[in-house]
């Protein structure tokens, strides 16, 4: 089932009552369905939400992302009893070794590679040589090709703009429009591995002691090039250079953008929730390999 994402940037109140959300503004007053709601971002700093409302956010494991005076999502809230043997998954998960996690994060870097490829095929209408960057891909990636594809990809990417691009976290535009795009990524990623029963804080790769979504930060690297893609529209669209309402929304459309399995096609949202149950059944031994999506139907690409 495919969620709501509501973007509330005025004052308002949200509370809850009979097991719908209310949201208050100065000018109206809109009830919602707690059970049809996958992501709610709050961003303006009068806006008053109740305990009993953020509780059952949570219990319909909904994520609750609170944005900073910068106007990016600076919080999250997530569900922590979202699965009913969520003991037994993290033990396996705090298990896995070594080995399977270099193997892991070696099919990740993988995925994103080939996916930075392909866009950049679809951007440029080129070749390129990120399929053979992809085969060099070693266990653990101890080589860094993410790296190598990394600066072969952005030193490109925005050439048909009349910008020096240089990509950074706190960087000039479009790094606001990417960074955005990529918090809400991190997420709804976030949001599947807690609901998969997996602990966001435990990454495969990532380690930092200061990141408490390092598991995020490694399974959304695949999926980063729909945020790209979906940057690179909105240049085109929006003349504006400042996050405004309007280039929001368009950002949150990333949830509901189709992406391709084998034997199905699902919206973002949904694909993520398949993502982190493969690599649930990854830690548990069922599977050997993590889920992805083909984030494009290729017979369009070409």
């Amino acid at each position: 089932m495919i969620k709501r994402t509501l973007l509330i940037e005025n004052k308002a109140s949200i509370s809850v009552k009979h097991l719908q959300l209310v949201v208050k503004t100065e000018i109206r007053e809109s009830t919602i369905p707690i059970e049809d709601i996958g992501f709610i971002v709050i961003d303006h700093s009068e806006i008053y939400l109740s305990i009993p409302a953020m509780n059952l956010l949570v219990e319909n494991n909904a994520a609750l992302i609170i944005c900073g005076k910068n106007h990016l999502p600076n919080g999250l809230f997530l569900n922590l009893n979202s699965h009913h043997i969520q003991q037994e998954i993290f033990k396996a998960q705090i298990e896995a070794s070594v080995p399977l996690k270099k193997k892991l994060w070696q099919q990740t870097i993988i995925e994103k590679i080939s996916n930075q490829g392909i866009l950049l095929q679809k951007i440029t209408k080129q070749k390129n040589s990120f399929d053979f960057l992809a085969s060099k891909v070693l266990s653990g990636d101890t080589t860094n090709m993410e790296g190598v594809a990394a600066n072969q990809y952005w030193k490109v990417f925005f050439d048909t703009y009349d910008i020096t691009f240089r990509r950074e976290r706190f960087g000039d535009y479009p790094n606001n429009f990417l960074n955005y795009g990529y918090a809400i990524l991190r997420a709804a990623t976030a949001r599947a591995l807690a609901g998969s029963g997996l602990l966001n804080t435990l990454g495969i790769h990532h380690k930092s002691k200061y990141n408490a979504f390092a598991l995020a930060d490694d399974i959304m690297e695949p999926f980063r090039p729909l945020v790209d893609e979906k940057v690179y529209e909105i240049m085109q669209k929006f003349p504006e250079q400042e996050l405004n309402t309007a280039i929001k929304a368009e950002l949150l459309q990333l949830l509901t953008q189709t992406v391709y399995f084998k034997e199905e096609k699902s919206p973002l949202m949904v694909a993520l929730q398949k993502t982190a149950s493969s690599l649930q059944q990854c830690y548990t031994g069922i599977r050997k390999k993590i889920k992805y999506p083909k984030l494009w139907n290729l017979t369009d690409t070409e």
